[in-house]
């Protein structure tokens, strides 16, 4: 079971880290071409929506379109304003067959919809279904141009806009709030547990944010994602640390009891804390969430 629910939480964070930075690919007036540049045809009306992917589901939720959902993958199934009961999909393994049968108007995907460079959703498209692939952005940019480009593609660019100025006016408080640090503190975000110890370094939003609140994260010297050993934690010594991780029972517990980790600083100091996972690691316009619960955690007296 611990296993299972392991792969369960790096398949999550693949949403985030199995795609790249998809900022500019699209001409968000000429939606004759998904996110990732591949040539769509989009049919006259949307009304049947199949969402592959979390942050896409979010959006299309956000944008009011939550009932033209007809199936998403499993991973969006906690989504609110998606129907109960409609189909749900593998994420690595969907079924082509009975999505045609589905007869969807577009379906959303995210590159988890291709293996070893295959397009799992091939049959699909060439049945003449429009697949539109949205790459796993890397940036708070490239996530604002994602929503754009949903809004557009459903014919709801006021909506998609209002969204994108909704973040920015959540964002600037926050950043605000935290630019008279006059020390920077040391953070270490870790998004998997032992065995697998995962963090990230730049060219990840999370990082950007990191650097928006005015902290400093031990790993920003690396790229990506990042696989790492206790010792690199320990040298990095963090004045905190901030946690994603829900498929343990009690993460902080499990974290503060490692072997050695007793003298790091954050853990002498109580500085410990969970951040939500789902606003954490998927890409929409609910990052603002874990980027406020980021500023409250590092910088508590300057974040109200």
């Amino acid at each position: 079971m611990a296993i299972a629910l392991l792969l369960a939480a790096l398949a999550s964070l693949a949403f985030v880290s199995c795609g790249n930075d998809s900022e500019g690919l699209s001409n968000i007036s000429d939606i004759d071409i998904d996110r990732e540049g591949n040539p769509i045809t989009l049919p006259r009306s949307i009304d049947r929506i199949i969402s592959m992917g979390p942050s896409n589901t979010e959006i299309i939720v956000a944008l009011g379109f939550g009932e033209s959902i007809i199936a998403t993958d499993t991973y969006s199934e906690n989504v609110p304003g998606i129907a109960p009961g409609i189909s749900m999909f593998s994420m690595m393994g969907p079924d082509g067959e009975r999505m045609i049968s589905l007869q969807p108007d577009v379906i959303f995907v995210t590159g988890m919809s291709k293996a070893d460079g295959g397009d799992l959703l091939k049959g699909v498209s060439d049945a003449g279904i429009c697949v539109i692939y949205m790459p796993s952005s890397a940036s708070l940019e490239a996530i604002k141009e994602d929503i754009r480009y949903i809004a557009a593609v459903l014919g709801a660019e006021p909506s998609g806009e209002s969204i994108v100025t909704g973040m920015e006016r959540e964002i600037e408080p926050i950043s605000n709030a935290c630019a008279g640090v006059e020390s920077r503190r040391k953070v270490y975000f870790e998004i998997s547990a032992p065995p697998h110890l995962c963090t990230f370094g730049k060219g990840v939003f999370l990082n950007e944010m990191l650097e928006m609140i005015g902290a400093e994260n031990v790993f920003g010297g690396q790229e990506g994602w990042v696989s790492h050993t206790d010792e690199a934690v320990l040298h990095a010594d963090p004045d905190v640390i901030l946690t994603s991780v829900n498929y343990i029972d009690d993460p902080v517990g499990e974290l503060t009891s490692r072997p050695g980790w007793s003298g790091v600083t954050a853990v002498v100091n109580d500085e410990v804390h969970i951040i939500d996972t789902d606003s954490s690691n998927r890409p929409s316009h609910n990052v603002v969430k874990a980027m406020r619960e980021m500023a409250a955690a590092i910088y508590p007296s300057e974040f109200d």
